[in-house]
Parts: C-alpha cells; sequence; structure tokens
C-alpha cells in the first residue's frame, strides 16, 4: 500500500497520535490558502510522492543550486512562490531513480522546533498475515 505523508498523518490522527497540522494542496493558491489557515511563524512546503529523501532530491526542471522537496518557509506569500516551483515539477532522490517522479501534491505543515525524529516502517510477513 502506499500512501502519502498527509494520508499516513491522518490514519495515525484518528487513532490518537499527536501529529503536526497540516493541509494538502494541489495548487499554488490551495498552497497558499492552506498556510493562512494553519498561522504561525513558519511553514514546511512538502513534495509528496512515494519516495524518501525528499529534502535532498533535486528538480529536474530547476537550476541546480535550487532547494529540494521539503521546504522551510516564513509567510503565505512564500509558500505559494515555493510551491509554483515544485508543482509539476519532476523530483529526483536517491529512491526515485534518475527518471525522478512528479510532484503533482504538496502537504503544507506547521512549522516546529525539532529535537528528535522517527521513523516508522511496516512490513507484512506474507506467510502468516501479520
Amino acid at each position: 500500500m502506499n500512501i502519502h505523508e498527509y494520508q499516513a498523518k491522518a490514519l495515525l490522527k484518528e487513532f490518537g497520535v499527536p501529529v503536526s497540522r497540516g493541509l494538502a494542496a494541489f495548487t499554488p493558491e490551495e498552497a497558499e490558502a492552506a498556510a493562512a489557515k494553519l498561522g504561525g511563524i513558519a511553514f514546511v512546503v512538502k513534495a509528496q510522492i512515494h519516495a524518501g529523501g525528499r529534502g535532498k532530491g533535486k528538480f529536474k526542471e530547476l537550476p541546480e543550486d535550487a532547494k529540494g522537496g521539503v521546504r522551510v518557509v516564513r509567510t503565505p506569500a512564500d509558500v505559494k512562490a515555493n510551491a509554483a516551483q515544485m508543482l509539476g515539477n519532476t523530483l529526483v532522490t536517491i529512491q526515485t531513480g534518475p527518471d525522478g517522479k512528479q510532484v503533482n501534491r504538496l502537504y503544507i505543515e506547521e512549522g516546529a522546533s525539532i529535537d528528535k525524529e522517527f521513523y516508522l516502517s511496516m512490513l507484512v510477513d506474507r506467510a502468516t498475515s501479520r
């Protein structure tokens, strides 16, 4: 099952796991509106593709020195500008291979001070269905 980060966080939240507030966006205008709705002093604009390493990735269509698929910005206008750069372009990460994947949706999340990061992976044992 492939789900995006914003979908996984919605599932976790449904079961009482504390997650950062965020909203999905499919256009630069939706991204700007999401940031305005979230409020705050910082936002994270995250490309939603089925691959890891998004923050270290590079967009094929942007200059080599352009930022990757996870960007921290300060204003809703900055969110819109970064969304416009990312949406519709191809993000290449260590997990996508050289062809990359097109970014069609973003996750706009409230900024936070990060003390620790945890990653979760699950694997189904097909023999026992567990």
